[in-house]
């Protein structure tokens, strides 16, 4: 992938960076040469992003010509917006507050050269803040109000607008950039395409094992997908991928959804895709989708402050409350009395204004069908958790019962069917739908994305065969994508 940096004037770069063109953004625009490159990364570092300016341009046409334009158009207007700014930037208000806890005046400045600041103790939020608002060089100011730190505003630097003292800095943070080899994805043998897999290796309850993840990448391998691990920091390597296969517990108000919109706005195949995500992710729509297309589920009703003392003449007890943003057991409990029961809507309805109710079905076990791309890939039964009501007891540190996988063949056929209806009323991602059975019946309980895939769990059928099929999947959408791009 060639790397252009563009500049207002050519006096404004005095860096020597190997491997990297420098042009001003007029060459850029007008010079044939760039309209016809292909595969080309630009690092936009003109004066001025005012709209129909130069540098306004320079990005626009990056997206045109299919270059991987930082920032991109769409970064040059959150950055004007500021009520974007805040709300991106209150994803890291604990490390706002943390990084300038010890800063005395009511007003802060932050350089931020590539994700790093001349000061390695603001290393952290420099990095995070380039993750949101990917531009090269960006000021970040703070003030102090009502006791704690908020960001007023986030503007790029232009190259010519360094400070001379920063100068050693710039140049050392931009040669390790480029240098670094998590940039760009490494140079591919026989591999066609990339992928990333975005994971924690420090999360407890990962949906896949590092163990597992290396037969992802190995599947991936073998149909010329080259597969790399990325965490949270990695943000700004998205772009040299072709798709991005989130193995991390999502959430709507968390770094994996926002992996999964960038994903998204920059063209690659995303699984989870953040719609998915946003419907998995809330129980108030499943429980309307549910009964908008007459899928059988447990007696469910939407609680809210007005109807909360006639939930337990429809529901009886025990009655089992959710979040509306609960996955898998947690955020979910039961209230066996009516005592115990406000004690817990109250308490829930101070998080949201919608909560769900469920009736309560016993059984020894959950069913746990897996799909992708509108297919049943496995089948498995999740007993509950000794002594306990659901299949995972988190306060027993998260322990699980027993699990059985079947064929999905020998499954109940009107378990699949469910499965597969209520997955593809959501997308074509990858699901894990929880479906209690009472006799020859199917009650949905849940649908997750991001479900869980561990060795010699939900692949003790299919084992490595599972991997392939989904890689299958994967690869028929990255070609599919690259036809789109070529047409």
């Amino acid at each position: 992938m060639k790397i252009i940096i563009t500049v207002t004037s050519l006096k404004d770069w005095d860096f020597d960076i190997q491997d990297v063109e420098v042009v001003t953004g007029k060459q850029y625009l007008t010079n044939p040469v760039y309209s016809k490159l292909k595969n080309a990364r630009v690092f936009n570092l003109c004066r001025d992003y005012k709209y129909q300016n130069t540098g306004y341009y320079v990005s626009l046409l990056a997206a045109a010509r299919k270059h991987k334009a930082i920032p991109s158009i769409n970064t040059i207007q959150e950055m004007k917006t500021l009520s974007v700014v805040k709300i991106l930037s209150t994803e890291l208000d604990s490390l706002i507050q943390k990084s300038l806890k010890d800063i005395k005046s009511e007003k802060f400045v932050l350089s931020i050269y590539f994700g790093k600041n001349l000061s390695k103790k603001y290393d952290a939020i420099s990095v995070q803040l380039f993750n949101l608002f990917q531009s090269p060089f960006i000021r970040a100011h703070f003030t102090f109000s009502n006791g704690k730190w908020g960001v007023q505003s986030i503007s790029p630097i232009a190259s010519g607008d360094i400070p001379e003292d920063h100068q050693a800095f710039v140049e050392d943070a931009t040669k390790k950039y480029f240098e670094a080899k998590k940039f760009s994805v490494p140079e591919r043998t026989t591999a066609a395409y990339s992928m990333a897999i975005l994971w924690d290796p420090l999360e407890k309850t990962a949906p896949s094992s590092e163990k597992t993840l290396q037969k992802f990448i190995k599947a991936a391998n073998q149909k010329g997908i080259q597969a790399n691990l990325i965490t949270k920091d990695d943000y700004s390597t998205l772009s040299s991928y072709d798709a991005l296969f989130i193995r991390e517990t999502t959430a709507v108000n968390h770094h994996t959804f926002r992996f999964a919109q960038r994903a998204k706005a920059e063209g690659l195949v995303v699984v989870d895709d953040p719609e998915s995500i946003i419907k998995c992710s809330n129980k108030v729509y499943l429980a309307e989708l549910l009964k908008m297309h007459q899928i059988d589920a447990p007696e469910t009703l939407i609680i809210h402050k007005e109807n909360i003392n006639i939930a337990p003449d429809i529901l009886g007890f025990p009655i089992i409350l959710k979040q509306p943003d609960s996955a898998f057991s947690q955020g979910v409990s039961k209230a066996e009395n009516m005592e115990e029961y406000k004690k817990k809507v109250v308490d829930l309805l101070e998080k949201s204004d919608l909560i769900v109710g469920q009736q309560f079905l016993q059984t020894d076990f959950d069913w746990r069908v897996g799909v992708f791309n509108g297919e049943a890939i496995y089948a498995c039964k999740y007993y509950m958790s000794k002594e306990h009501w659901q299949i995972v007891n988190w306060n027993n540190n998260g322990k699980y019962g027993k699990v059985e996988t079947m064929p999905v063949e020998m499954a109940p056929p009107a378990l699949i069917k469910t499965a597969e209806k209520l997955s593809k009323l959501i997308g074509e991602s990858l699901y894990g739908v929880d479906i209690k059975q009472k006799g020859n019946k199917f009650y949905v309980i849940e649908i997750n994305d991001n479900p869980n895939i561990d060795t010699g769990v939900e692949d003790a059928v299919l084992k490595d065969k599972l991997y392939s099929k989904m890689m299958d999947v994967f690869l028929n959408r990255i070609q599919k994508s690259k036809q789109v791009v070529l047409n």
